[in-house]
């Protein structure tokens, strides 16, 4: 994987989504219409914080996040988010 040249300003934080699931627990394939878009990802690159507010998850962490967080990016043919670190709900 290439090194990404992309740092993130102030509380931002770039995630790189879970590929959508394939089957469900019964093995029915599920068409790529049909997929729902996931929740969940990897933090890949994290900006410097704001001055009263550091940030909390670092590069390497899994995250959720809403639904509808966050703007999507094409970078080398690879989708990603950048979305405000208060859109994210948890690290697993």
């Amino acid at each position: 994987m290439s090194k990404l040249h992309i740092k993130p300003l102030a509380d931002r934080v770039l995630v790189e989504p879970a590929a959508a699931e394939e089957k469900t627990a019964g093995g029915i394939i599920i068409p790529d219409s049909a997929k729902e878009k996931p929740q969940k990802g990897k933090v890949v690159a994290v900006g410097p914080g704001k001055k009263d507010e550091p940030i909390t998850v670092k590069v390497g962490d899994h995250v959720l996040y809403g639904k509808y967080s966050g703007t999507e990016l094409h970078i080398d043919g690879i989708s990603y988010l950048i979305m405000k670190e208060s859109d994210i709900y948890a690290i697993t």
